[in-house]
């Protein structure tokens, strides 16, 4: 089967259905038809000369969506609201001469998009809920195994692979209550006119200001909309864009760096993302378990990342009350940061439900470094019975130096604790220095630490978002 056209991935393969929705022609023209219906309503209300009949053909055709009528008309005209307009008006005769009375295209498309990303935020928050769910899961059940810690990627004090977790886990609890707070403070651009004056308005109510402020009112209680705004241009300023895209740009950046560390820890060999039983790793190398989900994660978590600078750039260039240029620039952006976030959630929900953990490769790494770990306990231990500190110190970074040698220069075993032994200055048996190497001794609150975090960060989301995270997971499409 051949196809000529150039597919969204996003939506084909990425993002689920329900958020591609929200970005369909047919919900934004829908919506377009909606507040059209809310506007002539609130109007006939306030006593413009709108009937009932009229609103009611509006409300009996909002649903007949004629896109490619639209269209042609859009080929003539060159201007998309007023195409919509007259092909609304040819299956609505009696209410044609209603449709957009004293709105600017702006009355549209603004008010659209804010509807747009305060529906999309809502499936945001849910997605996020679903995935603080799954990561402090794992979290929780792997609190206590104790784990080689890194810093620069270098070997340094234990942690435990529940507090690693619950590291991504804290990030992402950030993330969600920036989210509804974004959800709570979103506001609506109403009915302000052709450049934010409501000039037209006080034509059609007769300098009436107190019905004006009626009918931005009422429009956006339609809408659902608590919060109004007082000022705009044509537009309402694009500084909004900029605050929604920065707050999908923050969960990119915590879904990135997790995605990161498990992929660094599946070259270890210590966790896994999950791996399907007929799943390929490699076309060629059939041996291979590639992270291809945390991979795939990493790079749509850019893609989302990339467009807050669009809109950021957009909003700086607007020229007074506003310019055209920041019309095809938006319409990409934003809907590609929000069908590109809507998927990297799904693929962090599904990899934090699926983690496989190696707890002997894990106890392993962490025995063969331990020793070096433990040198402070050792030399602490040491001073308590008569020894000079400074020349302990000495003695273990001498030691330390010639251990590390032999391992990445012979290859051969940790001999650290042998040589400490060995060193009458330390005065302790190789049977004495076993006795410290137990990790839970290096892993500090680590446990404590991740139930007090879930336990009072945590799980109140959980219960506020119970019926999100029932819903279940949405299928990765591949």
């Amino acid at each position: 089967m051949s196809s000529n056209h150039v597919e969204n991935v996003l939506e084909t393969r990425y993002a689920s259905a329900e958020m591609a929705r929200i970005w369909s022609p047919d919900f934004k023209f829908g919506t377009w038809r909606q507040l059209w219906i809310w506007l002539a309503e609130s109007e006939m209300r306030l006593g413009l000369p709108i009937t009932p009949e009229q609103v009611q053909e509006l409300r009996d055709t909002a649903a007949n969506l004629d896109l490619d009528a639209a269209a042609k008309y859009e080929k003539k005209l060159r201007h998309d609201v007023m195409a919509h307009v007259h092909a609304w008006g040819d299956i609505a005769p009696n209410a044609r001469g209603i449709i957009h009375l004293g709105a600017t295209s702006q009355f549209v498309g603004c008010n659209t998009d804010l509807i747009q990303m305060r529906e999309s935020l809502k499936i945001v928050r849910r997605r996020l809920a679903q995935t603080i769910s799954a990561l402090s899961q794992f979290a929780r059940d792997w609190k206590d195994l104790p784990t080689l810690g890194f810093t620069h990627f270098q070997p340094a004090q234990p942690t435990t692979v529940g507090k690693r977790a619950a590291a991504w886990l804290q990030d992402l609890v950030m993330d969600y209550h920036e989210v509804v707070r974004l959800i709570d403070w979103l506001p609506f651009r109403g009915v302000k006119g052709t450049t934010g004056t409501q000039a037209s308005f006080m034509e059609l109510f007769n300098g009436d200001q107190g019905k004006i402020d009626q009918l931005d009112r009422m429009v956006a209680d339609f809408a659902g909309f608590p919060r109004l705004l007082t000022i705009t241009g044509q537009t309402y300023t694009r500084r909004v864009d900029s605050q929604v895209l920065h707050v999908l740009g923050t969960i990119a950046v915590s879904l990135s760096k997790m995605a990161n560390d498990v992929r660094l820890l599946q070259h270890l060999k210590e966790v896994e993302e999950p791996f399907e039983k007929h799943q390929i790793g490699s076309s060629a190398m059939a041996y291979k378990r590639n992270p291809m989900r945390s991979e795939r994660l990493n790079g749509l978590c850019r893609v989302a990342m990339a467009q807050q600078q669009i809109v950021d750039q957009t909003a700086a260039t607007q020229w007074f009350e506003r310019t055209l240029d920041d019309s095809a620039a938006r319409r990409i952006a934003i809907s590609t940061a929000f069908l590109a976030i809507d998927a990297s959630l799904v693929l962090a929900s599904n990899i934090s439900k699926g983690m496989v953990v190696y707890p002997r490769m894990i106890t392993a790494r962490l025995m063969s470094e331990l020793p070096f770990m433990a040198t402070e306990n050792i030399m602490m231990d040491a001073v308590k019975r008569g020894g000079d500190r400074q020349e302990l110190h000495e003695l273990i970074r001498v030691h330390s130096l010639e251990a590390g040698r032999r391992v990445k220069e012979e290859g051969l075993p940790n001999d650290l604790l042998e040589r400490i032994a060995n060193d009458k200055s330390f005065g302790v048996t190789l049977e004495d220095l076993m006795k410290v190497m137990e990790p839970r001794l290096y892993v500090g609150r680590a446990p404590e630490l991740v139930e007090r975090f879930i336990k009072e960060e945590v799980e109140p989301i959980l219960v506020e978002e119970s019926d999100a995270i029932a819903e279940g997971d949405v299928e990765l499409k591949v």
